[in-house]
């Protein structure tokens, strides 16, 4: 007899399987195992499953399957504390099993499961009965998943069979098409055979002509060339003339210039001597500056900005560069960016220089164009135009300060005129004494020239 929890006794279990635990049986008296294990103390759990007593049900299951289906076989007490955590976490169906009943609604996974714990008379007949049970609901779900992978299978071989259908027909209209289209090239092709032997003849002839026109031209360049000899010949003996006249023609006039020197030296000697005897000073006044009265003041470039004219009218430069001595300073990338962006630098700078020698022909002002050069590893080879100084920007220093430098080196007074959109360099340049103008407005007045 073995003792129960509560005292009691039971008979001791003499019955045995034939056969081993079907799997699914097994996995689920694992998992009901795995479930009660966690509600016994150290103490009351056999030596290979205390390791185990604080996983979680999942890990137990796990890790702890096999040792603990084998205590469950091999450990009466172990068994029996089982079957209490069973009795009361499932009494309903504990006791139809212990009273030899079967529920009909009851899974018989389930109710194998709990035979095989709480082992009562006949227990192993419900096993045996679960396990063939679960292997007929098995073979009956195998069986209906045969028969829809069956249908899906016919389903898809339809399906394929039709693609295959229409893969052949379209495959047959696309050989159909590449057939045409072999023969509408085998006929290009023979008729560009037709236009190459054709070509081929005309370039014959064209050599052949190329070659009548190259002898024509080398007879004529003979011909040229013995006329040319005559020519140069004909040429250097009129130069010679013409020198032996020039030459005649200074010694003649070498002899009046001679007496007109001699009188003016003559004049200009009795006029020294004369000053020194009277000792008269240098003129440094006028009479009419000795006359009291009230002189206009000078005009400068912010007397220009309070004209009649717009920010933007080309005349506002006209008048600003028709101050005495203006100075005009242009930033040039500023300039031709603006204006054509498009074209390389080494284009923008021709452009924009070929007008301001322009601007400074007409205008007699001092212009200087300042180009950065701060990243170029080599200097501009460049000629500036007549009347245009053009200045490239140290290593290490921008155009805007190198305009700056040019504004600060003239003296106070003077008209400086700096074209530029950078609102930075014009702030800087006005507080310095210098007029900004927009880069549209040397644009506008260059385009009018």
């Amino acid at each position: 007899m073995v003792e129960r929890t509560g005292g009691e006794r039971e008979p001791a279990d003499d019955e045995a399987l034939d056969r081993p635990l079907p799997e699914k049986v097994r996995r689920r008296v694992v998992a009901l195992t795995g479930d009660a294990l966690g509600g016994f103390g150290i103490a009351e759990l056999p030596a290979p499953l205390r390791q185990y007593a604080r996983f979680t049900p999942q890990r137990r299951v796990r890790f702890a399957g096999n040792a603990m289906a084998a205590a469950l076989e091999g450990d009466p007490v172990f068994r029996q504390r089982v079957a209490e955590r069973l009795r009361e976490a499932l009494p309903e169906l504990t006791e139809a099993v212990e009273e030899g009943t079967f529920p009909a609604a009851a899974d018989p996974v389930d109710v194998a499961s709990v035979a095989y714990v709480l082992r009562p008379q006949g227990w192993t007949k419900l096993v045996a009965a679960a396990g063939e049970e679960a292997q007929r609901a098995q073979a009956e779900r195998a069986d209906e998943e045969a028969q829809r992978e069956t249908a899906r299978l016919r389903e898809e071989l339809a399906k394929a069979r039709a693609a295959a259908r229409a893969d052949g027909e379209r495959l047959r209209a696309e050989l159909e098409a590449a057939r045409k289209e072999a023969d509408s090239l085998h006929r290009r092709l023979r008729s560009a055979q037709s236009d190459v032997k054709r070509g081929e003849a005309a370039v014959r002839k064209a050599r052949a002509e190329l070659e009548e026109v190259r002898s024509a031209a080398a007879a004529e360049k003979a011909a040229a060339e013995n006329e040319a000899r005559r020519l140069r010949a004909r040429l250097a003996e009129a130069e010679s003339a013409l020198e032996a006249s020039r030459r005649a023609v200074r010694e003649g006039r070498s002899v009046e210039d001679m007496r007109l020197r001699l009188l003016l030296d003559t004049v200009l000697d009795a006029a020294q001597g004369l000053r020194r005897e009277l000792a008269l000073p240098p003129v440094t006044h006028r009479p009419a500056e000795t006359v009291e009265a009230v002189e206009p003041g000078r005009m400068t470039p912010r007397d220009i900005a309070r004209r009649a004219l717009s920010e933007d009218d080309p005349a506002l430069l006209d008048q600003l560069l028709a101050l005495p001595q203006a100075h005009l300073v242009v930033d040039g990338y500023n300039v031709t960016k603006t204006g054509y962006p498009s074209l390389p630098l080494e284009k923008q700078r021709l452009r924009l220089l070929g007008g301001l020698a322009g601007l400074a022909a007409q205008s007699g002002a001092e212009v200087t164009c300042v180009f950065d050069g701060a990243d170029l590893a080599v200097p501009v080879l460049l000629a500036p135009p007549r009347g245009v100084r053009v200045l490239f920007s140290k290593q290490g220093q921008t155009a805007d300060e190198l305009i700056r430098r040019l504004v600060r080196a003239e003296p106070p007074g003077r008209p400086v005129v700096v074209v530029s959109a950078d609102r930075e360099v014009a702030d800087g340049v006005a507080a310095a004494g210098a007029r900004p103008v927009s880069s549209v407005l040397l644009l506008r007045r260059l385009g009018r020239t």
